[in-house]
């Protein structure tokens, strides 16, 4: 079978974040599938070949997308950040395993892309340095008690957290119940970082401890990040402090204990 289907991560916003592996795989494509915002980044608005759907729409838009390939077509899937982080690979592999067989046949590819969250923590330094988690507040398609328990978990074990789909129209409450929940279990003084639009013209980065953060500051744009008890601020004279985790465990410094990395 010749149909080809290529997942495409294209980065958190600006071409300069795109990889030459997706640029490569743009160049390929008959066809260009995708959420409308996304799709618009990088093909023309009149192309005919663009088609663009709701951001809830990802299982119809797979199938259509898996059902052109199979009629021999080259078909891009658009995906925001990394294909595989809360995005479009997976929704592309569920629907092949639901699917007839001809879609098992297909060549299928997933081009990585740089995750907002990477883009948010080179922003500001190195606050992923050490072990980290990311969770999305959407409940959407899993429960709220189920997020919360995993903010929980993470939180008690000394994990940063990378919270992707914080606040929306349609949900304005659940980060601000997210942050109540996480202030039972960290110190008021845990650095907490919004990071608007990572990546794009308009990016604004803005610092904040978890006593001070409030849902306001955050929209559906916005990646928030939550440090750990080891998360660090260092100030820096005429220039945005840095935010960095250490990538040493409490009591395990390399330079302070002589060890070698």
């Amino acid at each position: 079978m010749s149909g080809r289907l290529i997942v495409i991560g294209l980065g958190p916003g600006e071409v300069p974040y795109m990889t030459a592996q997706a640029v490569d795989a743009l160049a390929c494509a008959d066809w260009f599938y995708g959420y409308g915002p996304y799709v618009d980044r990088v093909v023309d608005i009149n192309d005919p070949r663009r088609v663009v759907s709701d951001n809830r729409e990802e299982g119809a838009r797979a199938r259509e997308a898996l059902a052109l390939a199979a009629r021999g077509e080259c078909v891009a899937m658009l995906s925001g950040g990394d294909p595989g982080v809360f995005a479009m690979a997976s929704a592309v592999c569920e629907q092949i395993e639901r699917g007839p067989q001809a879609w098992r046949e297909l060549s299928l590819e997933v081009v990585p892309g740089v995750s907002a969250m990477l883009a948010a923590a080179a922003a500001c330094g190195a606050p992923l340095g050490h072990d980290f988690a990311a969770i999305s507040l959407s409940d959407n398609l899993k429960p709220w008690a189920l997020i919360e328990r995993r903010l929980l978990v993470c939180a008690g074990a000394g994990l940063v957290m990378a919270l992707y789909n914080p606040i929306s129209k349609a949900r304005p409450w659940q980060l601000g119940v997210a942050l109540e929940r996480l202030r039972e279990v960290l110190s008021p003084g845990t650095l907490v970082i919004f990071a608007r639009a990572a990546g794009r013209p308009d990016e604004r980065i803005t610092l904040s401890t978890l006593e001070e953060a409030r849902a306001e500051q955050a929209d559906m744009a916005t990646l928030v990040i939550i440090g750990s008890e080891e998360t660090r601020r260092v100030e820096r004279p005429g220039q945005a402090p840095l935010i960095y985790t250490p990538r040493f465990a409490p009591g395990h410094d390399p330079e302070a204990t002589g060890s070698q990395g």
